[in-house]
């Protein structure tokens, strides 16, 4: 991979992902799978103007041995200096960058139901420390090649030419494979918040779903809340992009209004397995019914994770005809499996949807309708004929999309 070109990566997650500050203190999230291009980053970090960047390292197969050998009391007890570190980082605010690479089936064959406990144990200590720190800092999502991912996109490929090929399939989705990707982003930023201010001015009150894949369903929304996409602003008026790549068009919508029934148009990789070919049925705004051809067990335990799991947190809007999705490859990564044609999220939703959302109590967001959950999961639903009508708090019915792409 050409080296000059991961530098200009390295530089958009620092300067445009993260956006860092003078004297901030960043920390990285990274598998063992390109040291050198995480140190590409952390140099981008400090000449972008970073105080101190820390790199915490993991490790997939680590992982899978600890639920392995450990047991369910041993891996849901959170030790005193877990407690000191979020403590440490509520007070920091540091700014997070994450480097996904994990292999999409590298959890296969651990014991889901007892994943499943761990993570419910462990949130209910986590998620206070989570909720005092959402939308104080920023953080940005990207990816670099693992071996076992890129083998999986790629298995007719040796592992070095099937990296090699997703790092090219990386940076054009990351729209990071030209001279200045800095600027690129300036302008694809700019036409996303021109769409979001259309459809901020249309006050809509529902969409309306509609694909012969057998999709019908009907989501309520905010009038609260507004549609965003691309950069984001923290309280501190830090202005970044969460995640790169990015092509949505996102609001959060109101929890128990839901109905009907949509079909996955793509698998959905969750907790190191992957869930295909699935429906999800919607009544009184819950999930009411599930079924997947591939790990229909797992799908089920996690939409009853908590109360708020079968609930929606999240509707995004993508055109069919997207970057992502005319590359013609399932990454079997949300990340960008998510960016290539219309999703929802079950759980937890955005605050910061909602029009002056720190002048409210984080109760006062709930009974407004932001769903609250210790999970936030995409899945993908966009197919080439989806149909997504809005209608108006008059009754006007508005064409949102047509065909799978933007109608306006």
């Amino acid at each position: 991979m050409n080296k000059l070109q991961l530098r200009r990566y390295a530089k958009l997650l620092a300067k445009t992902g993260i956006n860092v500050k003078k004297g901030q203190w960043v920390m990285v999230y990274a598998e063992l799978d390109q040291p050198e291009f995480v140190e590409m980053v952390v140099e981008e970090l400090y000449r972008a103007g970073a105080g101190e960047v820390t790199v915490e390292w993991t490790h997939q197969p680590l992982t899978k041995l600890h639920y392995k050998y450990q047991t369910e009391k041993t891996l849901s007890e959170i030790q005193k200096w877990e407690i000191e570190k979020w403590e440490y980082r509520k007070k920091t605010l540091p700014a997070m960058l994450y480097l996904e690479s994990e292999d999409p089936d590298g959890l296969a064959g651990i014991d889901q139901e007892k994943m499943t406990n761990v993570r419910i144990n462990r949130m209910k200590v986590i998620k206070a420390y989570r909720d005092a720190m959402d939308n104080r800092y920023q953080w940005c999502i990207a990816a670099v090649p693992g071996k076992k991912w890129a083998k999986k996109l790629f298995p007719s490929l040796s592992v070095n030419q099937a990296v090699e090929k997703l790092w090219d399939e990386i940076l054009k989705a990351s729209r990071a494979d030209g001279a200045d990707p800095v600027r690129e982003w300036a302008r694809h930023n700019d036409n996303i918040a021109a769409r979001c201010d259309y459809l901020n001015r249309l006050g809509l009150v529902s969409l309306e779903y509609k694909s012969s894949n057998g999709t019908d369903f009907t989501v309520g929304l905010l009038p609260q809340a507004q549609f965003m996409g691309g950069g984001e602003i923290d309280l501190n008026g830090r202005y970044f992009n969460p995640n790169i790549p990015s092509e949505e068009i996102f609001t959060s919508p109101k929890a128990g209004e839901a109905e009907g029934i949509v079909y996955s148009s793509k698998p959905l990789s969750y907790q190191g397995e992957v869930i295909d070919n699935f429906s999800v049925r919607f009544e009184k705004g819950k999930v009411v019914e599930v079924k997947a051809e591939k790990n229909q067990a797992l799908l089920e335990k996690m939409v009853n994770m908590d109360e708020g799991a079968a609930m929606l947190g999240e509707v995004a809007l993508i055109a069919y005809d997207s970057p992502i999705n005319n590359a013609g490859i399932l990454f079997y990564n949300t990340l960008f499996d998510e960016n290539a044609s219309c999703h929802l999220a079950l759980g937890r939703g955005f605050t910061n949807c909602v029009v002056d959302y720190d002048s409210y109590t984080d109760e006062q967001l709930k009974e407004m309708g932001i769903n609250d959950s210790i999970i936030h999961v995409d899945f993908m639903i966009g197919s080439k004929d989806l149909d997504i009508v809005g209608v108006t708090k008059n009754g006007e019915r508005i064409q949102i999309f047509k065909n799978g792409n933007w109608a306006f």
